[in-house]
């Protein structure tokens, strides 16, 4: 057999179930032997064909000839004082991307990346400074979760260090709808790491028609980056907003719902001082979340970035916005800031972007003068 190089062969972790049946039937393979060497991937971590003991040795020749399982390499990884883990990933070109692992007493979640860096511009997040090169692939996010679990020791319907996984890391995952979806089928399959539906998060800005489309391709919990209750402050911190305004996006939340009625949303709020958590910010969110009952809120103190013009609200102001919810019969949680001291907090992953948009620049260009303008 002719030697095939890395460059021209496929990587499994592109495949969910399915395509990887449909692999093994071109390579001439019956295509239960696609889930045998999936076992092996995704219950048993094994990157190395000659490994996989039950096999045959002819089947391991061919694939080792035609085909590799390359997780992303890690080029850091470094710990919290609170246990949380963050990873950075080496993608093409010299990108890299980061994913963060955050351990609770009755439960493990990872924030995978979908994107190398994001388009979308939101202004209190860190992501967004760094501008957006491209989409990643399936293999690109999966494998987040294969470099995680193996690192963690996480033993898929056993030892189950992850217990769930939120798509809140580097990017939108909605616009990159095909690679996340098959990525998301791996977490949930039970060949692959066998969670269950609302055990895996996406969390959106708010494409109003990819909400849409989620809904009907993959059972899943969702999340809305929400920010503000009103169109002209939002789309202040949320540009997307006026593309898809908030009335626009909570009738998708409504179809959402209308299609999943055994399921939640939840709206992530993060505060911001003097920005979006006044008394009447609160007001307005309530009155908006009262059309989705069953939906509830998650506020996030503001995690400060090198460079950024917000600032966290005062714990008082922060006590008093839930307060206000929870007397208006809103389920509201309070997320814990996690990660911070090796920037792995929500909103402050950075990972390395070579930038496609001229975001970086600019955001470097803004701090020079800032900084000119302080000396």
């Amino acid at each position: 057999m002719t030697p095939v190089s890395q460059v021209e062969k496929v990587n499994l972790l592109d495949f969910d179930r399915q395509g990887l049946r449909e692999f093994f039937a071109q390579l001439g393979e019956k295509p239960y032997r696609a889930e045998q060497v999936m076992k092996w991937i995704y219950h048993h971590l094994e990157d190395n064909f000659e490994n996989m003991t039950d096999v045959g040795k002819a089947l391991r020749a061919k694939l080792e000839a035609s085909c590799y399982i390359g997780p992303p390499k890690t080029m850091f990884e470094k710990g919290a004082a609170d246990g949380t883990h963050k990873w950075l990933l080496g993608m093409d070109g010299g990108n890299a991307i980061e994913a963060v692992y955050i351990p609770e007493p009755t439960r493990g979640t990872l924030c995978v990346s979908s994107q190398v860096g994001c388009g979308l511009n939101c202004q209190f997040c860190s992501t967004a400074t760094q501008g957006f090169n491209r989409n990643l692939a399936t293999s690109e996010i999966i494998g987040q979760m294969w470099v995680a679990a193996k690192y963690l020791g996480n033993v898929t319907h056993q030892n189950r260090r992850i217990t769930n996984v939120v798509m809140m890391g580097m990017g939108e995952p909605l616009l990159n709808f095909d690679n996340v979806v098959k990525a998301m089928s791996l977490m949930r399959d039970d060949l692959g790491f066998g969670l269950a539906s609302k055990r895996v998060t996406l969390s959106t800005a708010g494409l109003v028609p990819m909400i849409d489309k989620l809904s009907e391709s993959i059972d899943v919990s969702l999340a809305v980056s929400l920010h503000a209750a009103n169109d002209e402050l939002r789309t202040e911190l949320v540009p997307l907003n006026k593309r898809y305004p908030i009335a626009e996006l909570m009738d998708a939340c409504q179809r959402w719902i209308a299609r999943k009625p055994r399921t939640s949303i939840t709206f992530e709020y993060t505060l911001m001082k003097g920005v979006n958590d006044q008394p009447e910010h609160a007001r307005q969110l309530i009155k908006l979340m009262r059309r989705l009952p069953t939906c509830k809120v998650n506020l996030i103190p503001f995690n400060p970035f090198p460079g950024t013009r917000f600032e966290r609200s005062e714990p008082d102001v922060i006590r008093s916005f839930q307060t206000q919810l929870l007397n208006a019969n809103i389920l509201t949680m309070l997320r814990r800031t996690r990660g911070d001291d090796i920037d792995a907090a929500c909103g402050q992953l950075k990972g390395q972007v070579l930038d496609r948009t001229r975001r970086q620049a600019e955001f470097r260009k803004r701090l020079d003068e800032d900084a000119a303008h302080a000396a």
